[in-house]
């Protein structure tokens, strides 16, 4: 592995790549259905032409089966040498695509940093390029993951600009940390269970309790691979269901209309913005519902993934708060909502 603090540097043709690893330090111990962690690998990119530099992110939550080896070993054999320009984006980022079958965040991280670059060599943030309109962002949430009723208390305390929260759930505690959240606050919140009810019955039962305890949707209530039982609860349940991890990229979106009332999009999850955004614009034609959520991220990818917020239902675009140590200024969270700053490109800057 390389050091942490050292850049490799790939000169090709009219582009150069840069990128390290780096490691995000979490706020607090982050805690779902399935594992704990209190740090998340990523690795930073940069993409120069002709003296503009775009910036870059691949992030690895453990699940994902990525690694920052992993991510440098795929961005060791991208050849960028048979491009001219990145206003070849839809070649270049199909030929990224194609270096190797899976490394969806080590594609992403090129991805981002390709758009970073045109949009700053158009001199314009990238949501103006897309037509969009940033008043049209719903408000993010903010995630409260699975722990003690005091902690949970803590984090909602710590929580109050935001005018929706994502809670955790998918163990045995799952009532009393809504009854917890509800002890204190009563702004409407999202319920992640990352797969972890596995009775269709009981998924029921409690997605009637959520809704009066004013829960608005419920985020991959059961594993993707019980498909029948997921489109059984999307039929019955009285708040709407979105495929999280039982949704990756662009070609998945046409089989889960009616196993799910929607879809929650990640950059890491579906090569970056290009395709994000193509899912987005499907979803939205197969009448599905659109929620655009992140990994823990820097700014950086917050700051992609924001671009393409006007688009969406609903936003998940917590991740760089949960970190201590982000090293970019871009998107901003005031009283809840996505403040995108007048830059071109993904509007970044290091700190």
């Amino acid at each position: 592995m390389m050091n942490s603090n050292e850049w490799h540097s790939k000169k090709m043709g009219k582009f150069t790549l840069r990128y390290k690893p780096y490691t995000l330090e979490l706020r607090h111990v982050f805690t779902v259905a399935s594992f704990s962690r209190s740090t998340t690998p990523v690795v930073l990119t940069e993409l120069e032409y002709d003296g503009v530099i775009g910036y870059g992110e691949a992030s690895m939550p453990p699940y994902l089966g990525e690694s920052q080896e992993s991510v440098i070993n795929f961005l060791n054999k991208v050849d960028l040498s048979g491009f001219d320009s990145p206003f070849q984006t839809e070649e270049i980022l199909q030929y990224i695509d194609q270096v190797d079958s899976k490394n969806t965040a080590a594609k992403a991280s090129v991805d981002i940093a390709l758009h970073d670059v045109l949009g700053k060599l158009m001199g314009q943030p990238f949501y103006k390029i897309w037509g969009l309109n940033p008043d049209l962002i719903p408000p993010t949430s903010y995630t409260i993951g699975i722990d003690t009723e005091e902690m949970i208390r803590k984090k909602v305390a710590e929580a109050g600009q935001f005018k929706i929260l994502k809670v955790k759930l998918g163990l045995d505690t799952d009532k009393m940390i809504i009854d917890t959240i509800r002890s204190v606050t009563d702004v409407p919140l999202c319920a992640d269970v990352n797969q972890g009810w596995k009775n269709k019955e009981e998924a029921l039962e409690l997605s009637h309790w959520l809704k009066e305890k004013n829960v608005v949707f419920l985020e991959q209530p059961m594993p993707k691979e019980m498909i029948d039982e997921n489109a059984w609860l999307t039929e019955h349940s009285p708040i709407p269901t979105i495929a999280d991890e039982g949704c990756q990229r662009l070609v998945d979106v046409p089989g889960l209309k009616g196993v799910y009332t929607g879809i929650n999009i990640k950059l890491m999850k579906c090569t970056g913005m290009r395709e994000a955004k193509k899912m987005a614009e499907l979803a939205k034609a197969l009448d599905m519902k659109v929620m655009l959520g992140c990994m823990t991220e820097t700014s950086c990818a917050i700051s992609a993934a924001a671009q393409l917020a006007p688009l969406v239902d609903w936003a998940d675009l917590d991740g760089a708060l949960l970190i201590g140590n982000d090293i970019y200024d871009g998107m901003q969270v005031i009283e809840g909502k996505c403040i995108l700053p007048e830059r071109p490109g993904i509007g970044i800057l290091k700190k």
